[in-house]
């Protein structure tokens, strides 16, 4: 693989960013390992090696996943391929994973976090992650989006963060984060707390809102400025649906866009229709076009002085040097 990043002419490794109040380097490009892409919760092993090699060539430190990402096969996947590779190379990758609360579950909330954690951890075959986020949104009463929990939950004695704090005592995750995809009122008071290191948040082109106003008529969900609250406590915050889940390189939407709860279709088909309108200096052959959308689109969210990386769901090496190859053009001021 090596040999095939250089073939490309993509010498290039991106920077690295202090994340927030962790201490922590992280590169400022990250690798999600969801189920849009397809590569981690699918059975190329050999693509997916040949991946995470690729990412290590070009500096990419950071490997975002989730209990959830393909029930488990995200996990599985990434723990298969860090055991082939060097242990030079695998120790330089920090894992971040997460647990989703299940609300109709008998389980109490310590139990769930607990075995969720255990199987994640086994998966990877990590003794444990430098991050474990809470993968539901925080609303105002549950379920108010889907999955998401009530802040009540969240931090009361007994709740979600107490849950967290107790696996995090017992050294199996570094630091402890969230998912901004909640309602922006909830979401801030949580951040406020300052008991969460870091966050990702939904921010592209298309939906600017958790980093900045939007007019009263917006229609797409409001994150109310978020990330400045975060910003001001110090955390880390990555960038997530950069490319808003593919819609922004004008791609048809992945197998798991058609059926998901949490970016639903029509979201999608509204990104679509956005996107034609952009100007992307499109050539003969259309590949300036994707160049300069991949560009812009990651220009956005590593501008934001809050952000400290953008995940993006790589599916083959040649995207990542495309990615690559956009961060060492942007024109930082």
């Amino acid at each position: 693989m090596s040999g095939a990043i250089e073939e490309s002419g993509c010498s290039f490794r991106v920077p690295h960013r202090m994340l927030g109040r962790t201490g922590l380097q992280v590169s400022c490009l990250g690798f999600g390992a969801g189920p849009v892409s397809g590569l981690m919760t699918g059975n190329n092993l050999e693509l997916q090696f040949e991946t995470l090699k690729a990412l290590y060539e070009v500096g990419i430190n950071w490997i975002d996943t989730a209990a959830g990402y393909g029930n488990g096969s995200s996990e599985k996947s990434i723990g298969r391929v860090l055991a082939m590779l060097p242990i030079e190379v695998s120790r330089e990758f920090h894992v971040a994973t997460k647990v989703r609360i299940d609300l109709n579950s008998p389980l109490s909330f310590a139990d769930q976090v607990r075995f969720s954690v255990e199987a994640s951890l086994q998966r990877l075959q990590l003794p444990k992650v430098s991050l474990l986020q809470l993968h539901n949104g925080v609303t105002v009463r549950r379920n108010d989006q889907p999955s998401s929990v009530g802040m009540a939950d969240v931090l009361n004695s007994g709740g979600i963060l107490d849950a967290l704090k107790s696996v995090q005592v017992e050294g199996h995750a570094d630091f402890l984060g969230l998912t901004g995809t909640g309602a922006a009122e909830q979401m801030r008071a949580v951040v406020n707390t300052r008991e969460f290191d870091t966050i990702q948040v939904p921010y592209n082109l298309f939906n600017p809102s958790a980093g900045c106003q939007v007019a009263d008529d917006f229609v797409e969900q409001n994150y109310g400025s978020i990330l400045e609250d975060c910003r001001s406590v110090g955390m880390g915050c990555f960038a997530i649906r950069v490319f808003a889940g593919g819609a922004l390189l004008r791609q048809p939407p992945s197998d798991h866009t058609l059926k998901t709860r949490y970016f639903p279709l029509d979201l999608y088909h509204r990104d679509l229709d956005r996107a034609a309108s952009l100007d992307d200096g499109v050539s003969e052959s259309g590949l300036l076009g994707r160049a300069s959308l991949i560009r812009q689109s990651i220009q956005f969210a590593l501008s934001h002085p809050a952000i400290h990386s953008a995940i993006i769901g790589f599916a083959a090496p040649g995207h990542i040097v495309d990615a690559v190859r956009a961060v060492n053009r942007i024109h930082w001021h």
